[in-house]
């Protein structure tokens, strides 16, 4: 796969020396050391999703150098729903815009299709198998299409990221980002343990269900 020099460069420059300070500096996202991500060829990113700031935030955790070789999987009717929009989302979020209701009569689903092709041109993917946005802190019933995905590229590692504090800092529905201190904890990457979708979707599940456990916000006991 060719690399694309003025995208691989534009990618660099608003992700990791323009976005990322500010993130960082007055959003107060808290990045982990990413540089592992070097280490493996391709790679599917897992991801709870609560903002808009969720794919930001992920996309300026990356490795500039490897930034143009992660697509993160949007929906067509929201990112590409103009000629122009389009073009910007890939463009500038490097996105593979996939229609969410693009499965025929016969099965055929071209939108796994889609993604399948991108991991055959040596893309790595980043993916919201909730599907839309949550409620800040909660995570929704995750969607059975990343287990299938996986099970149809046998050696294709996935990598759960369980991220907390972005839909504080831009709730679903809110236009004004909100200084708050928001993270990414990063899983190791991890083979699916099984050819079988419902074995891989449960391993997939206990992974973010122990990240939960460990990152998630928790109420303060009231002690009144």
């Amino acid at each position: 796969m060719e690399k694309p020099i003025l995208k691989s460069a534009c990618l660099k420059l608003v992700y990791k020396y323009f976005c990322r300070p500010i993130l960082k500096y007055f959003v107060g996202v808290q990045y982990p050391d990413c540089s592992f991500l070097r280490n493996e060829d391709q790679f599917v990113i897992i991801a709870n999703h609560n903002s808009h700031l969720d794919t930001l935030s992920l996309l300026t955790s990356i490795p500039g150098d490897i930034l143009w070789k992660v697509r993160p999987v949007a929906a067509e009717d929201y990112f590409g729903n103009t000629k122009l929009k389009a073009k910007f989302s890939n463009f500038f979020i490097n996105t593979l815009l996939i229609n969410r209701h693009s499965k025929r009569a016969d099965g055929v689903n071209y939108s796994m299709n889609k993604m399948l092709k991108a991991i055959d041109d040596g893309y790595s993917l980043i993916l919201f198998p909730e599907g839309s946005r949550g409620e800040p802190e909660q995570m929704s019933k995750m969607k059975s299409g990343i287990a299938r995905l996986l099970t149809q590229k046998q050696g294709l590692k996935y990598i759960p990221v369980f991220m907390t504090g972005m839909g504080t800092s831009l709730p679903k529905g809110g236009v004004v980002i909100l200084p708050y201190n928001a993270t990414l904890h990063f899983g190791e990457p991890t083979l699916p343990c099984s050819s079988d979708p419902h074995a891989v979707m449960e391993q997939i599940e206990n992974d973010f269900n122990k990240m939960f456990q460990a990152y998630g916000i928790k109420e303060d006991d009231d002690d009144d």
